[in-house]
Parts: C-alpha cells; sequence; structure tokens
C-alpha cells in the first residue's frame, strides 16, 4: 500500500465524517447550557482526525503509530463525552448510537493500519537481517 496524501487514508476520511457529524450534534441548542462539554467533543473529535494526518508525516512507522495511537484515544474519550450528552438529555438515542459507532468504526480502521505499520516493520526488519547478513 503506498499512501501520498494523508486525505486517502479510510480512518481520516472517516474521522472527518465523524468531526462534521460532532459539529453538527453540538450545534443543537440543548449544548448551549454545557459549552465545556461541547469543546471537548469538539477538541476531541478534531484531534482524531488531526493526529492521524500529523502521524502521516511523520519520520518512521513507529512515530506513525504513536499518532494512530493518540487518534484513537481521541476517539474513545469522545465515546465517553457521549455518555454525558444521553445522560444529560443533550442527545437523542438514535444520534448517541450513530456518533458512537462512528467512534468505533474509525478505532477499527486505526487498529487494521497499525497491523499494517506492525508487519511493514517486521519484512523490514527480516530484509534488513538478510542483506546485513
Amino acid at each position: 500500500m503506498r499512501l501520498s496524501r494523508f486525505e486517502e487514508i479510510e480512518a481520516w476520511k472517516a474521522a472527518r465524517q465523524l468531526t462534521n457529524d460532532v459539529y453538527q450534534a453540538t450545534a443543537a441548542t440543548a449544548f448551549n447550557q454545557d459549552h465545556a462539554l461541547l469543546r471537548q467533543m469538539r477538541a476531541a473529535a478534531v484531534s482524531t482526525m488531526a493526529n492521524i494526518a500529523e502521524g502521516f508525516d511523520s519520520a518512521s512507522s513507529i512515530e506513525f503509530a504513536r499518532f494512530l495511537k493518540i487518534s484513537r484515544r481521541s476517539a474513545t474519550e469522545l465515546q465517553s463525552h457521549l455518555y454525558v450528552c444521553i445522560d444529560r438529555g443533550y442527545l437523542d438515542q438514535p444520534s448517541f448510537e450513530r456518533l458512537y459507532a462512528g467512534c468505533n468504526r474509525i478505532k477499527q480502521l486505526v487498529e487494521g493500519f497499525l497491523r499494517y505499520l506492525e508487519g511493514a516493520q517486521r519484512r523490514t526488519s527480516i530484509v534488513e537481517r538478510r542483506t546485513s547478513s
């Protein structure tokens, strides 16, 4: 797999969609009474997306994996915030489920990408050992 731009990464595309969904959901008047939660949710969504992009320009697969793991944690943080939203009545159940599922989708895509990077590292290590022998 050869990617030339972060915009080609499926996890980034899903995170972009989730970020738009979070902004739309938090534009509801229910969030007018809880600006701190609104800011935290938006920041977690943006962090999910931005860390994938930032990691893409890393100098190594190890560094890229570190950013992907941060992205995954931001998606988990957003899922936790969603529980506050449902408990406070800021979101209805279908909206909660849609946003929660969006987070899960990103986490699955990130996990797949992490597995790919780990495999690429192993393949590189094997080739380096063979050529140095």
